[in-house]
């Protein structure tokens, strides 16, 4: 398991295990379908529904990690650090700057393994 100083330096990482836009994009919705369950709710007071929060939100983003990315969801080893880096990464996601995901991923898995070429098609 990779040890981290910082979040700083763990965040790069992260983005890396989450390489393909599609897997990114089944976190957003996730974690957006969560947010949106916990709100309601809270709001109709629906223990169903607060159950279904968590559900939604990682049931969607560790399912693109074992069929899409074909990896171990982040979180298993770091809880915390993931969530603030899902945060961060989708974030960034509403800023427009998804490219920019994808170039950290690749920089990232480069480092990890000279000579890979990822490709940030789906």
């Amino acid at each position: 398991m990779n040890e981290f100083e910082t979040f700083e330096d763990f965040f790069p990482f992260y983005v890396s295990q989450h390489s393909k836009p599609l897997t990114r994009r089944f976190h957003f919705v996730g974690s957006h379908l969560g947010a949106a369950a916990a709100v309601a709710g809270a709001a109709r007071r629906s223990p169903r529904l607060l159950a279904a929060a968590p559900v939604l939100a990682y049931g969607l983003a560790w399912f693109s990690h074992f069929v899409i990315e074909k990896n171990k969801p982040a979180s298993f080893g770091h809880p915390l650090w993931s969530f603030r880096g899902d945060a961060l990464m989708m974030l960034r996601m509403w800023q427009g700057r998804d490219a920019e995901l994808s170039d950290m991923a690749a920089d990232v898995l480069a480092q990890q393994q000279p000579g890979l070429r990822v490709s940030s098609a789906a």
